[in-house]
């Protein structure tokens, strides 16, 4: 019997707060983030789960979900795995700009396609913007072919496949409960693929930060059932929450 698998978006971010993309770049959780963070955990611990291995991205703010969340399960001896490939989806040119002030100048639909569609992605960075991967020493390892200066959602779910593939998906398959601490559209590619959500669907995805998404999954690695772990109405409005994000203020 394959494990579980236990999907939680990082919480509330610095950047959530100011209403800013953030995608690659390195911002921290806010202190309330850190607060859904141990919710999390303690939801996880009422839920009876023990965790066996954990992945997570290479930004701090899923790396200081996933801490917490161990700590408060008393798990953080389990073996935790970081790599780019679970990272948020890059978005190119707008990373640091305000979400609603973007929308006021490029009109809400256009920035809905480039927030949201799922394979259109946000203009690119230039290779010598200090704000490229490239440039970053955590990816001095990984080949600048690799390191994008945009992405859609499709191209994310272009590089969470073969990590799921290779790393995830045989750690299930012995058994292992997985917990897996990423962001919105590493996570939205991952549910994509998991539920085979159409390509309209999936635009219309609102994960809510901080809340363990729990998954019961068949031989094939295939959902029996999934259910967010918490209260109903708190979990509806963090999720109304997050696609208020670039509605006109």
């Amino acid at each position: 019997m394959p494990g579980k698998l236990i999907l939680v978006r990082h919480g509330q971010s610095i950047w959530n707060v100011e209403n800013l993309f953030t995608g690659w770049h390195d911002v921290d959780l806010s202190p309330q983030g850190r607060i859904e963070a141990a919710t999390a955990g303690k939801e996880l611990v009422r839920e009876g789960i023990a965790v066996d291995i954990a992945f997570t991205s290479m930004l701090k703010r899923a790396i200081r979900t996933l801490c917490i969340i161990l700590d408060e399960m008393d798990r953080l001896w389990i073996p935790v795995e970081r790599s780019w490939r679970l990272n948020e989806r890059h978005y190119g040119a707008l990373q640091g700009l305000n979400k609603a002030e973007t929308v006021a100048r490029h009109c809400e639909a256009q920035v809905k396609i480039w927030r949201r569609s799922y394979d259109i992605p946000p203009p690119a960075l230039d290779a010598d913007d200090p704000r490229h991967p490239r440039h970053d020493s955590r990816y001095a390892s990984i080949d600048p072919a690799l390191l994008p200066a945009t992405e859609s959602l499709k191209d994310t779910l272009a590089r969470v496949q073969p990590y799921w593939d290779a790393r995830i998906a045989p750690e299930l398959r012995a058994g292992r409960n997985v917990l897996v601490a990423a962001h919105g559209n590493s996570l939205r590619a991952m549910v994509k693929m998991l539920d085979q959500v159409a390509e309209s669907e999936i635009v219309e995805l609102n994960i809510p930060t901080g809340v363990p998404l729990l998954y019961e999954l068949d031989d094939a690695l295939t959902p029996r059932s999934s259910r967010y772990l918490g209260d109903a109405e708190t979990i509806k409005a963090a999720a109304e929450a997050v696609r208020m994000q670039t509605e006109k203020r």
